[in-house]
């Protein structure tokens, strides 16, 4: 893959990559992948990219991962934090080394482990059925709004935005994490890993860009997969150092606290910018009304 560099025009040229993008790259959201039609990007390497998520692609997985490598990155692999597809790539990567689907590895390895009976790529009619709906208009400006994939199923099992379940299932995974691995007596995890998995990995040399996917949690770093609080100030929610969190799409919102054993799990259909509100309300509430 090239690199775009932004010029003066408003275009962009091309520059070879430093480096290869690494495993580590991807679960740090550090490739130089971006989301294409961001509401917070302004970069005309991000405008080619096509927005709408890798659910919106009508493919295989490994057929999305190969049309992403015809796509400029938006910066040098390892240098900045960007939100991205990163995520749905390395969904395609553990299905390639895996030697199977994305959702049948999980489902062996994670989801039966910990009895997440409710959480699948592949709804049944019975579970669609229940699948919360948003509102007709959005709350904040009076437009349509909709949620497509709740009703049209995805060609392949993307990593990123494309999983269904409960909040009972969510609460369960979210405490063998708490746990340091394990639930119910079952270990699923390496302690290792979950340590690793929620420690901060955007070191001195990387650009932190966490907040502005998410603008109340300035402060925070990125581990593998989550937003990890480095300190207890600059965020505009309350919380303590060592904190982890992060929000599937369209609403759905997790954290979890060690120092207070503390895991929070919620889910709304809310597909505006609405949801960002609701997941800083509710940690400022929950946080509240805790007692010691």
């Amino acid at each position: 893959m090239q690199v775009g560099v932004p010029l003066a025009d408003g275009k962009f040229s091309l520059e070879p990559q430093k480096r290869p993008i690494l495993i580590h790259d991807m679960f740090r959201h550090t490739s130089g992948i971006t989301y294409g039609g961001r509401p917070d990007g302004d970069s005309p390497i991000a405008a080619v990219w096509p927005s709408g998520g890798a659910a919106s692609y009508m493919g295989t997985a490994k057929e999305f991962a190969e049309a992403l490598t015809k796509l400029p990155l938006v910066y040098q692999p390892g240098t900045v934090f960007e939100y991205s597809l990163s995520v749905d790539v390395l969904g395609a990567v553990v299905e390639k080394v895996a030697g199977k689907s994305l959702g049948e590895h999980l489902s062996e390895t994670v989801w039966k482990p910990l009895k997440m009976e409710n959480t699948t790529f592949r709804l049944s009619d019975a579970q669609r059925a229940k699948v919360a709906q948003p509102f007709p208009l959005n709350p904040l400006d009076g437009k349509p709004q909709s949620i497509v994939w709740l009703d049209k199923q995805a060609t392949f099992d993307c990593a990123g935005a494309c999983a269904f379940g409960t909040m009972g299932d969510y609460v369960r995974f979210g405490q063998m994490l708490i746990n340091g691995s394990s639930l119910d007596g079952k270990q699923v995890l390496s302690p290792a890993f979950v340590q690793l998995m929620t420690s901060n990995h955007l070191g001195a040399g990387i650009q932190n860009r966490v907040a502005n996917v998410e603008p109340h949690r300035e402060g925070y770093g990125f581990g593998l997969g989550v937003a990890v609080r480095l300190q207890p100030g600059l965020a505009a929610v309350p919380g303590n150092p060592g904190e982890y969190s992060w929000n599937g799409a369209n609403g759905t919102g997790f954290f979890a606290d060690p120092k207070e054993q503390l895991v929070v799990a919620f889910g709304t259909a809310a597909p505006g910018e609405l949801r960002k509100y609701y997941r800083e309300q509710m940690q400022d509430l929950i946080y509240g009304a805790l007692r010691h």
